[in-house]
């Protein structure tokens, strides 16, 4: 059940990669012909493969479940490729809501990009720690989870208003700040890169360490120690010695795979810029000629109100019910509920601009393409990073 799992999965990550080159193709043909239809038959082929990678995602996420006898949704790969599914689940909604291809060209590489980034994680089914027993996981990690995707098709629209409307002949902040948006997607795709690279070479290495309780622990890295455990005693025979230690409180081998994948990030996105001779940015910028800004800006404002209510629900009033039946407190500035609770207030404040101060446009994008970064900052930084008590998670 396992395999049929793994292989599920696979089958609609190359269904993915395959439906955004078909996306490519439908925006490249509409602008060549300066159509008016709203799917073409590039467009309609990357739908169906999007739909068909979706039902393959959700069969192996149900026979994941049957394996393990819970909800994959328990570990960093687990939540991660539930994530990745929820945002594909809810583009497809909202594409047979307003019939625009254009998103799937700009939402699907996020969904592989998380899917990817989910593979470098540990794919073993392991039996759920006592803190995870609960049908609350279910709940509260699935609604999470769903809530996050919707916003993020917020940030998909916010990101194409974005690249249509900011002038790209000149460098200025605006250039500058989407440029690092573009960045900081490429460093997800440099993680994949670097773990691939590491894991293909077998590296390992051991030490010892003290965390904050004053308890001795052993801990492996799959990569060079760049950032060393606290009080950490190398093992491994000619290991990589550690150029910083962290403090006890602080994952000193997760902090180690960011810095890594930064690296890796860097030198990708050097060589991207090579080939282009231009920023990403720029490069997309013909994709989007034909689109109406007010269209994307109305998904953008629309994913976020529906987006917000079901993250509300998941991530705030059924965690802290979760969290006082298992630790008997509703809330514990535990880092993942800080970040939790800063996601769900800079969404608020999203739409009160919006509403009450006439934020639309521009300011809007640039509100949902940040929210989208607290979003991806919690996944990646506050998982990897701090230490707390969803490090189970990890």
């Amino acid at each position: 059940m396992a395999t049929i799992s793994s292989n599920l999965l696979f089958i609609a990550f190359i269904l993915y990669l395959i439906a955004t080159l078909f996306y490519g193709g439908s925006i490249k043909s509409k602008n060549e012909k300066n159509e008016k239809a709203e799917t073409n038959t590039w467009g309609k082929i990357a739908v169906l493969l999007t739909i068909i990678g979706f039902i393959s995602q959700l069969g192996y996420f149900i026979t994941r479940w049957i394996a393990a006898g819970h909800a994959p949704v328990s570990n960093m790969f687990e939540f991660t490729t539930f994530f990745g599914m929820a945002l594909v689940g809810a583009f497809i909604v909202i594409y047979f809501i307003y019939r625009t291809t254009l998103l799937g060209l700009f939402t699907m590489p996020v969904a592989i990009l998380v899917i990817a980034y989910a593979s470098m994680f540990p794919r073993e089914i392991t039996p759920l720690i006592p803190a995870l027993q609960s049908y609350w996981l279910h709940i509260h990690v699935t609604t999470a989870a769903m809530g996050e995707a919707i916003l993020a098709i917020s940030f998909a629209a916010g990101l194409i208003y974005l690249v249509k409307a900011i002038d790209q002949t000149k460098p200025n902040k605006q250039t500058f700040w989407l440029e690092v948006v573009m960045f900081a997607l490429v460093t997800v795709l440099g993680f994949v890169a670097v773990s691939s690279i590491f894991s293909a070479m077998d590296y390992h290495e051991k030490f010892n360490w003290i965390d904050k309780h004053d308890n001795q622990l052993s801990v492996e890295y799959t990569m060079p120690a760049i950032t060393g455990p606290h009080d950490g005693e190398l093992l491994t025979k000619n290991g990589f010695k550690p150029l910083v230690e962290m403090p006890a409180f602080i994952n000193a081998k997760k902090s180690n795979t960011v810095i890594w994948s930064l690296i890796g990030g860097l030198i990708l996105y050097g060589l991207i810029r090579s080939v282009l001779r231009q920023r990403i940015a720029a490069a997309l910028k013909p994709l989007v000629k034909n689109i109406k800004l007010d269209f994307v800006d109305e998904i953008s404002y629309r994913s976020v109100l529906i987006g917000f209510p079901v993250f509300t629900l998941g991530a705030l009033i059924f965690a802290m019910i979760w969290a006082q039946m298992a630790w008997s407190r509703f809330w514990g500035w535990d880092p993942k509920e800080v970040w939790a609770l800063i996601t769900w207030l800079f969404y608020a404040a999203f739409l009160h601009l919006r509403l009450s101060k006439g934020w639309h446009g521009e300011k809007s994008a640039w509100l949902a393409v940040i929210g989208f970064v607290i979003i991806m900052f919690n996944l990646v930084a506050v998982n990897l990073v701090i230490a707390g008590l969803h490090s189970y998670a990890g």
